[in-house]
This record gives C-alpha cells, structure tokens and sequence, in this order.
C-alpha cells in the first residue's frame, strides 16, 4: 500500500523532501500559500521560484488547500518557518486530522516563548541536509527523532532512498536543539568569514559553538551523544562550511560591512537563525546556561554592534578551562 504524505511549504527544503517522498515511493501532496506558484508546479513540474531545473517526480501534487493537502496522509511534514507554526497551525484548523502524524522539518526556537517545535509536533527530521545538493540526488544522511520507535522506524521507511539515509533516534530534544543552534554558530562563522578571518577561527567557533549547543542540550535533559551525530555536529559542519547554507551567507554579509536591512533584502530565503539567536539565548537563560557566541550574535545581529568589536569582547572573556 503506498504511503500518502502532505508536506506544507513549497520552499527550497518543502520542494527537496517532497522529491525524497516521492522517490521513495510515497505519494505527496505539496501545499503552498501562493496560488501562482502552486500552478506553476502542478503544470510545469517544476518549482520556478526554486528549483527552476529540477523536474518533479510524478508522485507529487500541490495544492493551497490544507485540508485536501492532508487529506488521508500518514505524515505531515511542516517547512514552514518556524516563527509562523503555531499561527499556520491555528489557521489550518482541523485540516490536518488526528490520525496524521506531525513532523518537524523546521529548524528554530519560536521569539517570545522559547519553545522547540516539538511541543506542538510529535517527530522531527533533522541533519545535514543542504536542499541544494539533495535537489541533485547527491548522497546525504539524517535523522529522523521520535519518541515513538514504530512511528520513527514508519517515517524512516517513508523517506529512505538511495541517496538520502536517515536513522532513528528517541532524543527528540537534542536532534531540535541542534538544528536550532547550528543556525546561529552558522551565522557567527558567516560573519568571521566576511571579515576575512581564517580556518582556525572557523574551527574554534564550530567547536565552541558546539560545546554551546551541548551544554544547553544537558541543561534540558538530551543524550549528549546527539551532539556528536548527524543532527549535531553534521548539520553543524554543513551549514558553517558551505556557499549553499543560508544563514552562512547571511552572516557573511554582515561580516563584509552589510546593514540587517540591507542583508535581509539581498537575502531570498528565511534565515532562521536570524530570529531564533534571540529565543536561543531567551532559552539558555532560562536554563542558567552560559552561551557567549550565541550573545554575541544577538550583539551583531539586532544588537548593532560592529562585528570587530564584538569578536574582541568574546576573545577577552576571563580564561577557563574547557569542559566549561
């Protein structure tokens, strides 16, 4: 029996895992908002405001109707930014019904609340998974993080091909949090990188910025291990490293002297960590759990501070040891 899917939001990673479903046999159903792009895709097979090359696989449908996007789906898998969830799940209503299972391919912390999708979803999928190579079919792995072993060994089977490989994992907190954070050490490693610093400022952030992400991780109950996989250190290593990474390439442009504003008009996608910097550090104090490279890209980003001097004021903190 073929397996039917909804993935809401068209977007670049919507748009890539509707195309990893498809692949794997499932048959999807791809809701957008924008009624011109939602023809678009049904008549040209095509997603001209992403993916303008890349041809659909017939098992994929769109539609700006949520309740026949999920109409006897399985799964629903949510890409929509994560700042609007909880407003797009109030206006779907009870479009989505109970019997469908709600997975996160969202990476952030919602402003105000500081709370993980995963308080209103029930699965996340998470990892190294840059939609601009996936598009290609090059190999990529994940995860796909459930309570639930039956339901995440269900979602697996739905998006496993042969060239996207994901695992299971129970650590539903720590597989978030790390597709959280790596947004905003991606940012910090975009803005050194636009300044012209080198590798070892690159490897000292990633690394730091990883000890960050764990210390947070510990403070709200995640398996440390989580840190060190696919949804840890590999998205982690992705999004700091590569042209394809947008919060990367945002950071970058604030780096190279950039405005917010005018990094935000260059910018054509949502960069998550834009937002999420300040409910990140909203949720490490509120855990009592020092975070400096997260403070000093709120200090850059919505701070107005200048990046020289901020990369100063982190380097001249008082010396530690490590494991702290």
């Amino acid at each position: 029996m073929t397996t039917r899917c909804a993935v809401f939001g068209t977007g670049s990673w919507g748009t890539a895992f509707a195309m990893i479903l498809a692949d794997a046999g499932c048959e999807v159903s791809l809701w957008g908002r924008r009624p011109e792009l939602v023809e678009a895709i049904n008549a040209s097979r095509s997603n001209p405001d992403y993916f303008p090359q890349l041809e659909l696989p017939p098992g994929i449908t769109a539609t700006t109707d949520p309740a026949q996007a999920a109409a006897g789906a399985e799964f629903a898998f949510l890409t929509v930014p994560s700042q609007t969830l909880r407003a797009n799940l109030t206006a779907w209503g009870g479009a989505i019904g109970p019997e469908t299972v709600l997975v996160s391919l969202m990476k952030g912390v919602e402003l105000g609340t500081a709370k993980l999708m995963s308080e209103e979803l029930i699965a996340v999928v998470s990892g190294p998974n840059l939609a601009g190579e996936i598009v290609r079919r090059q190999p990529a792995a994940s995860v796909v993080a459930c309570r639930d072993e039956d339901v995440a060994k269900r979602i697996q089977a739905a998006c496993h091909t042969g060239y996207f490989r994901p695992y299971t994992v129970a650590d539903v907190v720590g597989c978030e949090l790390g597709g959280a954070v790596k947004n905003v050490i991606g940012l910090a490693v975009g803005i050194a990188d636009g300044m012209g610093l080198g590798d070892n400022t690159k490897a000292s952030l990633i690394t730091r910025g990883l000890a960050e992400t764990a210390r947070l991780g510990q403070a709200m109950g995640a398996d440390p291990y989580t840190f060190a996989g696919l949804a840890g250190m590999g998205d982690l290593v992705a999004t700091c490293s590569s042209p394809l990474s947008r919060n990367h390439t945002f950071g970058m442009n604030l780096g190279r002297g950039m405005t917010l504003q005018e990094t935000i008009a260059a910018t054509k996608q949502t960069a998550e960590g834009v937002k999420s910097c300040e409910s990140v550090l909203d949720l490490a104090r509120r855990h009592g759990v020092d975070m400096p490279i997260t403070g000093t890209v709120v200090d850059i980003v919505h701070g107005g501070k200048p990046p020289l001097v901020a990369v100063k004021e982190l380097m001249s903190r008082s010396a530690k040891p490590e494991r702290r």
